[in-house]
């Protein structure tokens, strides 16, 4: 196999709570992911070099992508030279709280070890999935899953009952980094991580898409600095949404609901906002991951 096309799924959090600082720098917090239909296509083709080309000319294609150094970590994880030519298509907004750059790059991993001929397993594709991102790990299973520790250490959940779905992404930059600070400076959560993690299973395991309703940390500094997102918020829950929310730490929001017919309804009303897009998406199930992504599993 000199050549693999793969697809490159998106993901929302359910909830994300920030527990604390921790001694490397990082936070520990506690989210429930969910991979859902909206996509990057990725194709990948045998090369002396890496080399990487993208449809959108504002991304880096050198090491300041995570696919670059995804192959690169690869490359030195299995003391090899042999290179690749990668395409990138891509779908999802980024930035957007989507986790497009971690899919891409868990895809980048599971891809070149099928082309590459590794034969690595998924421990050694895990390690160096965390040493790339915090989402990355999350990527190699997809699902629905709770994201402990830097959001590295993943646990399956069973797959969340679906409902439609809209995501919007206005277009405005959140830094991650900057949300952090803001949620210093405000105050982390009080609550125990053991109590946080035990509402996150119970919520997930027993809640579809219409009434799940985790608490997002990010939303009181990331609407407080940016009042437009919190307008979508608002927006898609005037149009019918029966929940809404940041994902991650932003731009996007998700909105659930009840039938589709509600669902063409906002899709035709958020139309008229020429600085968002949106997306009508689906819940993607970890059955249907492997399924879509059986090339490299």
């Amino acid at each position: 196999m000199n050549s693999l096309a793969v697809s490159s799924f998106a993901k929302i959090n359910f909830g994300l709570r920030v527990l604390g600082r921790r001694n490397d720098g990082f936070h520990d917090i506690v989210t429930v992911f969910q991979t859902v239909s909206l996509a990057d296509q990725l194709i990948f083709t045998l090369d002396d070099d890496l080399r990487l080309e993208c449809s959108d000319k504002s991304l880096p294609t050198d090491r300041g992508n995570l696919i670059i150094k995804a192959a690169e970590s690869l490359q030195k994880m299995a003391g090899l030279k042999v290179g690749a030519s990668i395409r990138l298509q891509k779908n999802i907004p980024s930035p957007g709280g989507l986790g497009g750059g971690s899919s891409n790059a868990a895809v980048t991993l599971l891809a070149l070890n099928k082309i590459w001929k590794l034969g690595c397993v998924y421990e050694d594709l895990y390690k160096v999935a965390a040493s790339l991102g915090s989402d990355v790990p999350f990527f190699l299973i997809g699902g629905t899953a709770i994201g402990t520790g830097r959001g590295t250490e993943i646990e399956p959940l069973p797959d969340i009952r679906s409902t439609p779905m809209v995501l919007v992404t206005p277009n405005i930059s959140v830094s991650t980094a900057a949300a952090f600070r803001a949620l210093n400076h405000i105050g982390l959560t009080t609550d125990s991580a053991e109590s946080i993690l035990l509402n996150c299973r119970f919520e997930a395991a027993n809640a579809d898409l219409e009434r799940i309703s985790l608490e997002n940390d990010f939303e009181k500094p990331v609407f407080k600095a940016h009042p437009e997102i919190e307008r979508v918020k608002q927006r898609l829950l005037e149009l019918g949404a029966s929940e809404a929310a940041l994902s991650g730490s932003g731009a996007t929001v998700y909105g659930s609901f009840e039938n589709e017919e509600t669902r063409q309804t906002a899709m035709k009303a958020l139309g008229n906002e020429s600085d968002w897009r949106s997306f009508a998406v689906a819940a993607i199930s970890r059955r249907e991951y492997r399924e879509a992504l059986k090339e490299v599993f």
